[in-house]
């Protein structure tokens, strides 16, 4: 199966439910239907844009292209992989890292700085220079991805090593001098857990200054709505069971105006003599976290709801619970392992029954 036959499988699960369907060119001057365009340039996933606001043919494709080169622009700045002319990314600060500062963008600045502040708001879980671990994860799971019958899991003694270069405090941000430095030679900073969800936010945030109501985004599974539709009603978006991923939405929120990101079992993953190992380290054990099999973050922020899906999918509902109460106006909802569900007080307001 192709890369992206994979991705395509991954995350059209995770898409709205009901009329988000493409639709063909139209000759009116106003759409009588949503539209939407897609992508699969970005974040090594599938984005789509999606239009109720009835806008023209031409006003679409003006904004949706704005959109495409918001998520270009950020999907180049974080990527930790590959070096783009002209740009100095987080490629460029890993490759200098324990050598030299790096000159940035303000906007790179801007991000790691708000990583650090979630790092604290988080107790850590949501930690960007945890790429020394996610690293050698990541190649375990390639090499099964490719290979199935060479699957292995991580040595312990190579995670613990690992671990020995995840401090926060070795990412050195010096605004004064427009500057990123790793100053541990074998640390790395890695993303993934935010990346995504804040270039949404970005392009959100720049549909909201254009005063594009009615747009819906799904980048990868993370569902960034702008407003309400026309006719002042919300959009309802299923959750998926984790355990089956195949079955029929479980649960299905109706929203308007926010973000709803998962993290979940199913969504990266290989197995090693039939147990499952995804992709979501927990830094305590640098096993795959397995305290849920998913958790949906229902907040306004993208960004925050990509970052807090990741984190409180590492600790208990207790302490999750404790984070979101200093932040305010998140809404939570954790599905463990045998199928049971829960959620903060305000879901119910969200549930379609």
């Amino acid at each position: 199966m192709n890369k992206i036959m994979i991705f395509l499988k991954r995350y059209l699960c995770v898409l709205l439910i009901g009329c988000l369907v493409l639709a063909g060119c139209q000759k009116e001057t106003k759409r009588d239907k949503p539209i939407g365009k897609v992508s699969y340039a970005y974040f090594d996933t599938v984005s789509y844009i999606y239009d109720y606001a009835n806008d023209t043919d031409e006003e679409f494709d003006k904004f949706s292209s704005e959109v495409f080169g918001i998520l270009d622009y950020y999907h180049q700045l974080f990527d930790i992989y590959n070096y783009y002319e002209n740009v100095n990314n987080l490629y460029v600060i890993n490759s200098k890292a324990g050598i030299e500062p790096v000159k940035v963008d303000r906007e790179l600045i801007d991000f790691l700085l708000y990583c650090k502040e979630l790092y604290n708001l988080t107790a850590g879980k949501m930690n960007v220079m945890m790429g020394a671990v996610l690293s050698i994860w990541h190649d375990h799971r390639q090499t099964a991805m490719d290979n199935p019958s060479l699957a292995t899991v991580p040595d312990m003694e190579q995670l613990q090593q690992a671990a020995q270069h995840i401090s926060i405090d070795s990412l050195v941000i010096d605004e004064a001098a427009g500057t990123v430095y790793i100053a541990d030679c074998l640390a790395r900073i890695d993303v993934g857990a935010i990346g995504k969800g804040y270039a949404t936010e970005k392009a959100a945030q720049y549909l909201k200054e254009n005063k594009k109501d009615g747009y819906v985004l799904n980048i990868g599974g993370n569902i960034r709505i702008i407003g309400n539709k026309p006719d002042g009603s919300k959009w309802t978006t299923g959750i998926k069971n984790p355990n089956d991923p195949d079955e029929n939405f479980p649960i299905k929120i109706s929203i308007a105006n926010t973000s709803c990101v998962t993290s979940g079992i199913y969504e990266r993953y290989y197995t090693v003599n039939k147990v499952r190992y995804h992709h979501i380290i927990d830094e305590d054990t640098l096993m795959p976290a397995n305290y849920f099999s998913s958790v949906s973050v229902i907040t306004e922020n993208s960004a925050l709801a990509d970052a807090l899906s990741t984190a409180l999918f590492c600790m208990s509902k207790e302490d999750g619970e404790k984070v979101i109460a200093k932040i305010g106006n998140v809404d939570v909802i954790w599905i463990y392992a045998d199928g049971t569900v829960e959620y903060t007080e305000n879901v119910k307001n969200f549930i379609v029954y």
